[in-house]
């Protein structure tokens, strides 16, 4: 298969904050790629150099062949974009912010307005068609901002979080449209998210990126059984102590956390009793005991000794100090 993307040692700097850190990988035509990561890790600073939006410092990368430098309309021609903030104009109705997007790009109106009716169709807004964005819900809006990067049949195409903040069943039925894309009409995907489960159910292969470095790379399945076996969490105020009283043998990892123990078993109807035996003679208080297979979350957990919950709480600490330290 031919890559839709091909990035090379891309690297982008702010001053003395590097936001993307000589990162490489390709991406082939009708996959789903994800970039997984929690705020602040540089997800988004990527796809906006790949969309041309930034330029990098250092590395190289190329967009269905065209180098996103020397070629930058050449690119912008070729992708599709919907990023986290909204951009649709609330005043016009769904028609309307269609028809304009497809004037920019100089569709032919028969064209124009048959692609329309099928991308609404397609996101199931054309009951909708002929109201005001304003009136619409949040998840109505990503939709209309999906079905709009589609209408000039972009071969890529960019989400930027596109779940943020929506509702289950609403995420859902995104996750189906987003899965349609890419398996029916051959639409190279890249998706950033800190959804571990969106990842996991979308993704053909995921990323894992974090201070702007890519620390694992692979597909959902291959990183859970790089962990292996049966994932038991206990959670405890002593969790030091509970760390410190097990050396089985047959405990393939042991990681503590944020009051807990994460402890990676490669057979746990077999070691589970020897396992309850051993925290009950640390004497620790425990609070709950827990078992399940690897998930996403277990991965990064792995690979970044924090929760992808934690990073997100140390990115708004972070943004708090920077705000501190700012003129007044």
């Amino acid at each position: 298969m031919t890559a839709a993307i091909r990035v090379d040692h891309l690297t982008k700097r702010y001053d003395a904050l590097t936001a993307v850190d000589d990162i490489s990988f390709s991406i082939e035509q009708g996959e789903i790629f994800g970039l997984l990561g929690p705020n602040g890790a540089g997800k988004t600073t990527t796809l906006a150099m790949l969309s041309t939006m930034l330029k990098p410092t250092a590395g190289a990368a190329t967009v269905n062949g065209m180098d996103i430098e020397r070629d930058e309309d050449g690119v912008r021609r070729s992708i599709g974009i919907v990023f986290q903030d909204q951009s649709l104009d609330e005043e016009l109705t769904a028609w309307e912010n269609m028809d304009f997007h497809g004037r920019l790009y100089r569709i032919p109106k028969a064209t124009r307005d048959a692609r329309i009716a099928e991308l609404l169709a397609l996101v199931e807004l054309e009951d909708r068609k002929d109201d005001i964005v304003k009136t619409y819900s949040g998840g109505m809006r990503r939709r209309l901002e999906i079905a709009r990067g589609l209408l000039h049949h972009p071969r890529v195409l960019f989400l930027d979080e596109p779940t943020l903040g929506l509702d289950p069943q609403t995420r859902n039925l995104l996750w189906r449209y987003i899965a349609v894309l890419a398996k029916e009409k051959g639409i190279t995907i890249i998706l950033t998210t800190h959804y571990m489960e969106e990842a996991d159910r979308l993704c053909t292969r995921v990323a894992i990126i974090d201070h702007g470095k890519i620390i694992a790379l692979d597909t959902p399945k291959n990183l859970k059984d790089r962990i292996g076996g049966d994932v038991v969490t206990v959670r405890s105020p002593d969790a030091a102590s509970i760390a410190s009283a097990l050396h089985e043998p047959w405990l393939t990892r042991l990681e503590q956390h944020d009051g807990s123990v994460t402890i990676g078993l490669s057979n746990v109807e077999e070691h589970l009793s020897v396992l309850v035996t051993r925290l009950n003679q640390s004497g620790a208080a425990i609070e709950s005991i827990s078992i399940h297979k690897p998930t996403l979350e277990d991965v990064f957990l792995h690979y970044t000794g924090k929760t992808i919950r934690n990073h997100e709480a140390d990115a708004r600490e972070q943004m708090r100090m920077i705000h501190r330290r700012m003129p007044r």
